[in-house]
């Protein structure tokens, strides 16, 4: 009778799913009964993302490799093109079968159908799972047969779905007789990029499957049921913060939503909102999936010859977080001392950007694919062109967000913007200071700088924003 060893094994591509449970790849792996090799490329794609997406991104392989070895396996690491280098480990490894998670944005779709195109021509087993979202974008339907533009029915077309059950984390991932060799990660150097601004953001940081899941279990147990209010005010820790988790796969979709259902059984009101904002990432990929140019051009085809502005120098002055404009420069300085950015922020930033300095929505988007530990292609794309206007269920484009007022409304006390605007603080307090310590030497700047005069009146960069939709409108 011949040992379990004595089986091909199978490899796992590891992906945006860096976790044990609730991972129907690695379970298929695992239920082989076959050795099982899990592998982490970094091809093209992986090397071209931003400094702080790349860097969190090997701090997440990392994590892995250390629950990988817990249980007696570990992770391979190989660098290049990702069909060859798979075809090279089979070879290697005598592997006859390949296992991974779907992705769903353009980029990712063509290189995976490539690769399964490619393996299976060479006579691998080679097939794709569900795991990055709770609905594969494919399934939902309207009433005429197409997809959904617009969330709200979309929504409540999904929400009283049977949604997939989260998968335990195998009880061991049987390992082979001999591993394949193995680059270092960190030669690799994902986070070269991030330079001095690593230090900085690191401490912000929940990395791995146990601080995903001890991140979910404090948001439920202490904050979901004032999430629906709380989530919009800044100054105060009132998200659950799992976007930074769910962009790397260190937390399933299914667990989150499980988590939120139990929450809204026990009478917990702000679990529905929760639940809802699963839901806006799945309508995401819905819509990125059935229009793919959503991530690189206008979806709706009549903004193209809108007169934003390309690249800038108040657009530069914007990323400083050196506008004048308190909300915004708040909400920018936060990006780059904690990898991430309240949602509220977002929108205030993206607003500015597009309408009171009309500059094109892909400069911001770009900016936020370099600087946020929580990129997603799908959630970033969807999130710049909804405020300028130019995507699918937007704000109308004469929708323009005074960020005076938003910051009177929602930052009453001033903590937001106290704990990261230092100009004008006797004792600036450490978030506010350590902005400094995070951007660019050449920048030149300093928290005894006097905080900058608005670079454009707000009610000046209004009305040339509302004057350029008019003639737009005229024009057509």
């Amino acid at each position: 009778m011949s040992s379990q060893t004595d089986r091909a094994p199978v490899i796992w591509w590891v992906r945006r799913d860096l976790r044990l449970s609730d991972n129907r790849a690695l379970v298929a792996a695992v239920e082989t009964g076959a050795p099982v090799i899990p592998v982490f490329l970094c091809d093209p794609i992986l090397d071209s993302l931003g400094a702080a997406p790349k860097w969190r991104f090997g701090l997440g392989a990392a994590a892995l490799d250390a629950a990988l070895r817990d249980r007696g396996s570990r992770l391979i690491y190989r660098k290049g093109d990702a069909l060859e280098t798979l075809r090279a480990l089979v070879s290697e490894t005598g592997a006859e079968t390949v296992y991974w998670s779907r992705a769903y944005d353009p980029d990712q779709v063509a290189r995976d159908k490539a690769v399964k195109s490619g393996l299976q021509d060479d006579g691998v087993d080679a097939r794709s799972f569900t795991g990055h979202l709770l609905i594969e974008p494919w399934t939902v339907e309207t009433g005429s047969g197409g997809f959904y533009k617009v969330y709200t029915p979309f929504w409540k077309a999904v929400r009283d779905r049977a949604m997939p059950e989260p998968q335990p984390a195998p009880d061991r991932i049987p390992a082979p007789d001999n591993w394949p060799e193995s680059d270092r990660l960190d030669y690799w150097a994902l986070g070269a990029a991030m330079n001095r601004g690593a230090a900085i953001v690191a401490p912000h940081l929940a990395i791995g499957e146990d601080a995903a899941r001890g991140r979910l279990g404090a948001f439920i147990a202490h904050r979901v049921g004032d999430y629906d209010r709380a989530r919009d005010i800044p100054g105060i820790e009132g998200t659950s913060r799992l976007s930074e988790n769910l962009t790397y796969g260190e937390i399933g979709p299914a667990t989150c939503w499980q988590a939120g259902q139990r929450a809204l059984a026990e009478g917990k009101a702000g679990a529905e909102t929760f639940l809802k904002e699963l839901v806006w990432r799945e309508f995401a990929y819905h819509l990125v999936w059935h229009t793919p140019h959503l991530i690189e051009k206008n979806w709706r085809a009549e903004w193209d010859h809108f007169p934003w502005r390309d690249d800038n120098a108040d657009a530069e002055t914007w990323r400083r977080g050196r506008t004048g404009i308190r909300f915004v420069d708040a909400a920018m300085r936060e990006m780059y001392v904690t990898g991430t950015m309240h949602n509220r922020g977002r929108m205030i930033v993206a607003s500015y950007l597009t309408k009171h300095l009309m500059t094109h929505w892909r400069v911001g988007q770009a900016w936020f694919d370099d600087c946020l530990v929580d990129w997603d292609p799908a959630s970033n794309a969807m999130g710049w062109q909804w405020a300028a206007g130019s995507g699918p269920d937007a704000a109308p484009y004469f929708r323009v967000f005074n960020p005076d007022t938003q910051l009177d409304k929602f930052d009453r006390d001033q903590s937001y913007q106290r704990r990261f605007i230092a100009e004008g603080q006797g004792t600036p307090p450490e978030d506010a200071r350590a902005y400094f310590d995070a951007i660019p030497r050449s920048w030149g700047l300093s928290p005894d700088d006097a905080y900058p005069d608005p670079i454009v009146p707000l009610d000046e960069g209004r009305k040339r924003a509302l004057d350029a939709y008019q003639a737009r409108k005229d024009a057509a």
